[in-house]
């Protein structure tokens, strides 16, 4: 196998239109995709990063709702390529080109863009999805897929049973070839030689590229949702071969990959990029993840015999930040962000150009960008006051608005 040859045949789609109605207010003037993350990342940077350690360099990004944030940023941090060079990473708004319907759903997006396929003829098309965190080799999945023969091949990871109930859960046999496919069942079918856990599907996907074609043409002429997890492979599972490919970390262990689609998942995401030994470790030079750097100055920590102490423990804090005079703990705080004096943060995300008033106190909450918390506020210690304010999640979590005025 040439491998070099098979990544210049490769086309990879990014569907990135996701509207996030589930990560409002955080979705209120950006796409699930465009969030921000762990302080200086948006969520498409994760996987744009793997096709870019993965030498795949052949990139459509389809955008939909809200997309001027996620434009902006792919300009200015993924400008990478000349057009001439073979190599690109292109964004596609819908166009309309077989009907007046935005993006109908996954499955649509791809036949909507069936043009693009057919200009720059792929041997094998890499369906993702541009709102999970995780790290992964393309090539190696890419290699699977050949060497299965196979028209269709479903990244999935090992779920404890109780969890993959809210997934696809991929039943196989023990060649890891697909022989049933549900949608968040109620009792999920275990993987092969395990009872506690099942294989749900990651939503990523490749497709040897006539096969593609064909399905989505298909997919087209019926009444159905348009969606490869509801429709495309509960088909076609039967009659084709469609394989699972175990995603599984160095040494066989779990490997990590979170979907943020709830306020919830995104917060957990969090604390587990700050935890003392992340799975996800985004201090893996082999691994880097890519982003747009502003020009900010170092972090800066005031501390001094007044009682002002600037303290930030099991945290991440960016460049252009400001502890004052306060007190972080498991927190993430982002470019610009300033923390006031005897002010405390705990357990919470702040995001951009924000400032914590001297003597506020927040806790358990995401604080979006350019917000100022006036001085001796209080935040996620009496959540039915909260409620009065801000949007707080059944788990308690506060979230407070971009440039939040009252």
């Amino acid at each position: 196998m040439d491998l070099q040859n098979v990544l210049k045949n490769t086309l990879v789609f990014i569907l990135a239109g996701g509207q996030g109605e589930r990560l409002y207010p955080l979705t209120k003037d950006r796409s699930k995709p465009s969030v921000h993350f762990a302080g200086i990342y948006r969520i498409i940077d994760f996987s744009l990063s793997n096709c870019l350690n993965s030498y795949l360099t052949r990139i459509i990004v389809l955008t939909q709702y809200k997309s001027l944030s996620l434009d902006r940023h792919i300009k200015t941090a993924w400008n990478l390529y000349f057009r001439e060079s073979g190599n690109f990473i292109d964004v596609v708004p819908p166009q309309q080109r077989f009907d007046e319907n935005w993006y109908m759903g996954t499955a649509d997006a791809i036949f909507q863009n069936i043009y693009i396929i057919q200009h720059e003829k792929p041997e094998y098309v890499i369906i993702l999805s541009g709102d999970h965190i995780y790290k992964m080799d393309y090539q190696k999945m890419l290699k699977y897929h050949i060497e299965k023969n196979a028209d269709m091949t479903i990244a999935a990871c090992e779920m404890p049973i109780n969890e993959a109930q809210r997934f696809g859960v991929l039943e196989t046999d023990s060649n890891l070839k697909v022989v049933g496919f549900e949608e968040k069942p109620q009792y999920p079918k275990p993987a092969p030689g395990k009872e506690n856990a099942a294989f749900v599907s990651m939503g990523i996907y490749i497709f040897t590229t006539d096969k593609l074609v064909r399905y989505v043409s298909d997919d087209h002429k019926s009444d159905s949702s348009k969606d490869f997890g509801k429709d495309i492979i509960p088909k076609i599972y039967e009659t084709e071969n469609v394989f699972a490919y175990n995603y599984v970390a160095n040494e066989g262990k779990r490997a990590y990959w979170r979907d943020i689609g709830t306020i919830a998942s995104y917060y957990e995401a969090h604390r587990d990029i700050i935890s003392i030994s992340p799975i996800l470790n985004l201090y893996d030079k082999e691994w880097p993840i890519r982003t747009f750097m502003e020009q900010w100055p170092p972090a800066k920590f005031i501390h001094n015999e007044e009682g002002r102490r600037g303290i930030a423990i099991n945290s991440l804090i960016a460049n252009g930040s400001i502890i004052s005079g306060g007190y972080v703990e498991q927190s993430i705080i982002s470019p610009g962000v300033k923390v006031n004096s005897f002010s405390e943060v705990r357990g919470s995300i702040i995001m951009h150009g924000s400032t914590i008033g001297r003597y506020a106190k927040i806790q358990n909450a995401i604080i979006d960008k350019d917000n100022h918390i006036p001085e001796h506020m209080q935040i996620g210690f009496d959540l039915e006051e909260d409620k009065k304010h801000f949007m707080v999640t059944p788990e308690g979590i506060v979230i407070i608005p971009k440039a939040y005025v009252q």
